[in-house]
């Protein structure tokens, strides 16, 4: 198994890195970590097109070969340097070639405001990547977590989300972390009569879970509710380590993500890593 990392020699690719190396550590794979650079990211017009590439990829393979210093001894890393108009689709091809099972990648930069803030690499990945996308917080790099100690999935009941559990089940099962279902509620948009709704749901996905994990697996159910999504996040205990899994909106193309509203809001507001996954095949 694989994770491939978007990296850039950035603040937020230092964040990336990091989470990478939490997850394969905590999931047992490898990492490809992967610097897509544009054509025109170097301007040098005294070179001839095919020196102004190598020179490219050499600065390229400058910055990789640090970042795969970086990588502890027990985690097995590789490294890529491409050249592509589009980050996105370069990361989600590789991604696809590898069968990877996500792509990693920083939060920092211009966007939405607080630690996961999107630049616009992300906020694309989150629109159009063909697998799970992982997303680091703004300072991932300075925690000193090595694995994954708690998974939780905020669940929810429309079309697909069975698709999220299951994700969520077996990444649970695979870390040997708790499981964390949380049913989320607005009141601004619910009111306290979707608080009775939520627990039930919650209830009957508990059980769905429980008979997908071993016996006596830790696995709680809780119901969050605040005056808006944010302040119900907000309400839960989040502690480094955590993994948060969201799924992709209702209207996602098929194997694709599409972030819905409920998500966008969450990142803007949540302090810990978040992985959100593709719709239905």
């Amino acid at each position: 198994m694989t994770l491939v990392v978007g990296y850039l020699a950035t603040a937020g690719g230092a964040d990336a890195l990091s989470l990478g190396v939490r997850l394969a550590r905590t999931l047992g794979t490898d990492l490809q970590v992967c610097l897509v650079l544009a054509p025109d990211d170097v301007t040098t017009p005294r070179l001839t097109s095919d020196r102004y590439h190598e020179v490219l990829a050499e600065q390229g393979s400058a910055w990789l070969a640090e970042a795969l210093r970086q990588v502890p001894d027990d985690v097995t890393a590789d490294g890529k340097v491409i050249v592509a108009e589009s980050v996105a689709e370069a990361l989600g091809a590789e991604a696809l070639r590898l069968d990877a099972e996500a792509i990693v990648v920083g939060g920092s930069g211009g966007g939405l405001a607080g630690s996961l803030s999107l630049g616009a690499l992300v906020d694309e990945l989150l629109h159009t990547a063909p697998v799970p996308v992982a997303v680091a917080p703004r300072g991932t790099r300075h925690s000193e977590v090595e694995r994954v100690r708690s998974v939780t999935c905020a669940i929810g009941d429309r079309a697909g989300a069975h698709r999220l559990l299951d994700a969520a089940v077996r990444t649970s099962r695979a870390t040997g972390a708790p499981l964390r279902l949380v049913s989320l509620v607005a009141l601004d948009q619910h009111g306290a009569a979707g608080i009775e709704a939520a627990r039930e749901h919650a209830y009957r996905t508990l059980k769905s879970a429980q008979a997908a994990l071993p016996e006596g697996f830790a696995v709680t159910a809780v119901v969050a509710d605040g005056a808006t999504i944010e302040a119900a996040v907000d309400e839960l205990d989040w502690a480094d380590g955590d993994l948060l899994m969201l799924g992709s909106s209702r209207l996602a193309p098929p194997r694709r993500l599409l972030i819905g509203s409920t998500a966008a809001k969450i990142l803007r507001v949540l302090r810990v890593p978040i992985v959100v996954t593709p719709g239905e095949d």
